[in-house]
């Protein structure tokens, strides 16, 4: 047979095994729990650069928002995936018997802070109960105060209202706000003109997982190697975000959100880099994602102890380790 025949062969060939691929790629959504931000861009990157594609799914990120609630699509199928906030969410669903399962735990640590103003006598964490007030919404009331309370003393009368508004706090120099590492920090630097103290409660002890990825059991049983795709797709994704050329995915993130500047992305690039957010702890040697069951029943027992949630729940059925913890990724960090 002539050579040219043959190259001819291997390249239609190739051809028709790249058609009978891209047929194959199975379509998968995951539906984020905000709007589209540089917190989200492992995910982004790993549709801009093909690494889900390369395992074979076509994903589609659908963004979140104040009007928009994902985890109930997640329960009635119209999402394949979704963006959990922390571990108390997942307890929850145990408690409710709710059958869904966080598969990855994309951030070691909530980027949940507590700011304060420098120079005021709140400069030290051991101070910041001495504050006049504790600028704190609904959920956090519920949640890390109540842990703050247990372990630390802190007041609970003092607790006022978060409104999503830095102006309290920019007026009161003598009170603390909730904020996300990522987020308010510039608000404040933007509008107050000064840099705030910052208290990353995950350093105190507040030691659950976040931004993790939660989907039915039933896809977990029915759909493992397309669970297993996403979870090394979206670690894969985040170290190239973190450590490599993530132009492609901030275009993306801009087009979903048009609202959010290149400034704020770069704020929240530094700080999750700087504060170890996604990549730190147990994910510096079993890769982006992991979790162990240790941390986890350590968080839940801070959590019972400070009457978050309920003793006796059988916390292995909010997670699974089945898909994390092998090093994927690892080879991308620069």
């Amino acid at each position: 047979m002539n050579s040219n025949y043959r190259i001819c062969g291997a390249a239609l060939a190739l051809l028709a095994a790249s058609a009978m691929s891209a047929q194959a790629a199975e379509k998968v959504s995951f539906g984020t729990n905000w709007l589209a931000q540089a917190e989200h861009g492992g995910y982004y990157q790993a549709v801009a650069d093909g690494t889900y594609a390369a395992c074979g799914l076509d994903v589609t990120i659908v963004p979140g928002g104040p009007q928009v609630s994902g985890r109930p699509l997640l329960l009635a199928g119209k999402l394949d995936f979704y963006m959990g906030g922390n571990l108390l969410q997942a307890f929850d669903a145990v408690q409710q018997n709710i059958p869904l399962k966080i598969v990855a735990a994309t951030f070691q640590k909530e980027p949940q802070v507590v700011m304060s103003h420098p120079g005021q006598g709140l400069d030290k964490w051991e101070d910041l109960k001495n504050a006049d007030q504790y600028i704190i919404g609904d959920e956090g009331a519920q949640s890390f105060l109540q842990w703050m309370i247990t372990e630390y003393g802190f007041d609970p009368a003092k607790r006022v209202p978060y409104t999503y508004n830095t102006a309290p706090f920019l007026a009161n120099p003598k009170s603390i706000q909730q904020g996300y590492v990522t987020s308010e920090p510039f608000a404040v630097e933007k509008e107050g003109g000064f840099k705030p103290n910052l208290f990353l409660l995950a350093d105190y002890g507040f030691s659950t997982y976040a931004t993790t990825i939660e989907t039915m059991d039933k896809t977990i049983t029915e759909r493992p190697d397309v669970v297993q795709c996403f979870v090394d797709g979206s670690a894969k994704g985040w170290y190239n975000y973190l450590y490599g050329d993530n132009k492609t995915a901030n275009e993306m993130i801009k087009k979903d959100n048009p609202d959010i500047t290149d400034e704020q992305i770069a704020f929240s690039i530094d700080k999750m880099k700087e504060f170890g957010i996604v990549d730190s702890g147990d994910s510096e040697k079993l890769g982006i994602g992991a979790m162990t069951d240790e941390h986890i029943q350590s968080f839940y027992d801070k959590m019972v102890k400070a009457k978050v949630v309920p003793a006796g729940l059988d916390i292995k059925k909010s997670y699974t380790l089945q898909f994390v913890n092998k090093g994927v990724g690892l080879d991308l960090k620069k």
